[in-house]
């Protein structure tokens, strides 16, 4: 049964209690007053704006304007949108009434059912304080297992698998343009991300709800973190709540009903030598509506080497396993991610090749 909250709101995953439980602990740490302060400072923008359309369609002048527009939105804000993308609106909108039945099935039955093959995730385990609690669910679901047979029996989820499926293909085509677009722009020919590993076997697709939240004032959806990947291709609603880290300050990002969000990860970064961006972002919670979102997340195999674009590179060689490893041990120890400055050259993390 889903917990109740403060005047008779309920929380499903039970949210509450962990957020009462970090509460007790003391784990604030002054968390609630620096938030809402930030709130007040936070100014809302416009990202970037793409027109993909334009690298298929126009002439070679378009197609290099519109390169050097991708190119400089990764360089400058690590994010920016994109539009005329090739992502059905109806398909979109299938996605999102199949999350909203998904999601909305008992506590009980994501949690143990085994949906998606076990891939439901809530809260924050590791969190110690308020700082580290994320408001919200997921299901992050490796591409290779949605065209499996979910064991639970439900038949009013049988048809999400089937849009998953068409989500992902058409997202991943985003991803391999933009991707391929920003390799170019660097002088990289090769073909890429296939050069790097990413497939249809390695990449993930990440289904998002952050639940009305009675301590919205004091509480993230989303904790402040980089992307762990090449690259993200995000389908938000129109909820907002998207935050973005620009010149050292929070920038929220206005929703646009066509556009596609994109970012950079660490490992595009890593592999650029630091020319694109993998910026800190989050999600606010929002007192009064529920939020749904679904990303791709472009990763290759875990024994792939990163790589570089030139060298010299100022990170030591390392696989897409030895960076996720290093991270899942730096959110248990400390509970945050430190990221990629573990790997820069002259760094004092062991394990990685010279």
């Amino acid at each position: 049964m889903p917990a109740s909250g403060e005047g008779g709101t309920t929380s499903d995953p039970p949210l509450v209690d962990s957020y009462r439980t970090l509460l007790r602990k003391g784990g604030g740490d002054g968390f609630v007053p620096a938030l809402a302060a930030e709130s007040l400072a936070v100014l809302e923008c416009d990202l970037p704006m793409i027109d993909l359309e334009r690298l298929m369609m126009g002439d070679a002048r378009e197609r290099g304007v519109c390169m050097d527009a991708m190119a400089s939105a990764a360089s400058e804000w690590g994010f920016f949108q994109v539009i005329n993308h090739g992502v059905g609106q109806e398909l979109l909108e299938e996605m999102r009434r199949e999350q909203a039945r998904l999601f909305h099935q008992p506590f009980n039955i994501k949690e143990k059912a085994g949906l998606l093959n076990g891939s439901y995730r809530w809260g924050t385990p590791t969190a110690t304080s308020l700082r580290q609690l994320s408001w919200s669910e997921a299901f992050h679901v490796p591409l290779a297992s949605i065209s499996g047979e979910d064991d639970c029996g439900h038949a009013e989820l049988s048809s999400l698998r089937g849009v998953m499926q068409e989500v992902a293909a058409a997202m991943s085509r985003v991803a391999d343009t933009v991707a391929g677009t920003l390799a170019k722009n660097l002088g990289h020919e090769s073909t890429f991300p296939a050069a790097a590993g990413c497939d249809g076997t390695t990449c993930f697709l990440r289904l998002n709800r952050y639940p009305a939240c009675p301590f919205a004032a004091d509480t993230l959806g989303m904790v402040p973190h980089t992307d762990s990947d090449f690259l993200t291709v995000l389908c938000q609603d129109q909820v907002g709540g998207l935050e973005i880290m620009k010149d050292s300050h929070w920038v929220a990002v206005k929703p646009h009903a066509h556009a596609l969000m994109v970012n950079v990860g660490d490992l595009f970064q890593a592999w650029s030598n630091n020319r694109y961006k993998s910026v800190e972002h989050r999600v606010v919670a929002n007192s009064k509506a529920e939020r749904f979102s679904v990303a791709y997340f472009m990763c290759p195999p875990c024994d792939s080497p990163v790589g570089t674009c030139a060298e010299p590179s100022p990170y030591k060689p390392f696989t897409f396993g030895e960076y996720r490893r290093k991270v899942q041990e730096d959110v248990t120890r400390t509970g945050k991610k430190i990221g990629l400055s573990n790997f820069l050259k002259g760094s004092t993390f062991d394990g990685l090749a010279e």
